[in-house]
């Protein structure tokens, strides 16, 4: 099935070039089919680019999908046009009545702040709130799943002594769990990221379940409330040339910045990156989309109702 995004979304071009089917609002109106609804709290600075990849994952799905962009209301964009954030993005305060299937929260390029530092700390902290009376499965992406962690769990973040930089092996706890359904035993996910959360902390809070880590890059994967919330320290969602955009602005920059792991043949940035992730994000995102998801979301969002 497709995913129906709102009218002119720069997204939908380039992901018609893909063969991916995009319908527009338009065209959705007309079909007599409950769509599931999920928000994206974008808090990448080149949203965009967020945008078009986390549609590409969503898109790769049997089930018929609308998109909603939610962004803070005290923050100004300064990478993205203020018409593209007029035109498709909306405020907590218009949103909050509502109730989302789903909801994907991004990472954000904040994470060597304390999080009470964030200037929209205490507006995402009350989204991360509504969501557990107003969404069914949540998944906090990368500085947001350390966001998420610490301010449910009081688990902490540390500052690494280099950048997590790569595409690292990972092994799954547990094959067993439905968002795990056809994975392999090993499969490989993109990090970027100047922080961590330690195994050691997770351990000690009894509502969190650690599902899949790295022998390098440590934990990647944490599951709570049954499912209701993923903790993802990766970003299975990056394109192939992510990475590389990265490591070539960092270069360009003077930056401190290390040859990403696992990614250019024979480590060198004039070879096109390998893509080794592609075919288990897409997995990811179809199984939390219908086991977490799907099979668990009223099929009317109003009669929607979680006791925490």
């Amino acid at each position: 099935m497709p995913i129906n995004v709102p009218d002119q979304l720069p997204a939908i071009e380039l992901l018609q070039k893909e063969n991916i089917f995009i319908m527009d609002e338009s065209r959705a109106a007309h079909q007599d089919i409950r769509p599931l609804k999920i928000v994206i709290v974008n808090l990448m600075p080149i949203k965009i680019t967020t945008e078009t990849d986390l549609i590409r994952l969503l898109s790769n799905s049997p089930l018929q999908v609308e998109i909603e962009f939610l962004r803070m209301s005290g923050h100004e964009s300064k990478n993205t046009p203020e018409v593209h954030m007029k035109a498709f993005y909306k405020t907590f305060n218009q949103l909050k009545s509502r109730n989302y299937d789903g909801m994907i929260i991004t990472g954000a390029p904040v994470e060597m702040l304390p999080f009470e530092e964030v200037t929209y700390w205490k507006e995402l902290t009350a989204i991360f709130d509504w969501s557990q009376k107003h969404v069914t499965s949540t998944l906090f992406i990368c500085w947001a799943a350390q966001a998420g962690m610490f301010h449910f769990y009081g688990v902490p973040k540390y500052t690494l002594d280099k950048k997590m930089f790569g595409v690292f092996k990972h092994k799954n706890v547990n094959n067993a769990l439905p968002i795990y359904r056809g994975f392999d035993d090993e499969y490989f996910v993109p990090h970027s990221r100047h922080t961590e959360v330690l195994e050691e902390d997770i351990r000690k809070v009894s509502e969190l379940n650690i599902i899949s880590k790295s022998d390098e890059s440590g934990v990647n994967m944490v599951m709570a409330q049954e499912g209701r919330q993923f903790f993802i320290t990766g970003h299975s969602e990056y394109s192939r040339f992510t990475l590389d955009t990265e490591y070539k602005r960092d270069v360009k920059k003077k930056l401190p910045i290390e040859i990403p792991v696992n990614y250019y043949p024979n480590d060198n940035p004039e070879n096109e990156p390998v893509m080794r992730w592609r075919g288990h994000a897409n997995l990811m995102i179809t199984n939390w989309l219908n086991y977490y998801v799907y099979q668990q979301t009223p099929f009317n969002l109003e009669a929607m109702d979680f006791e925490i």
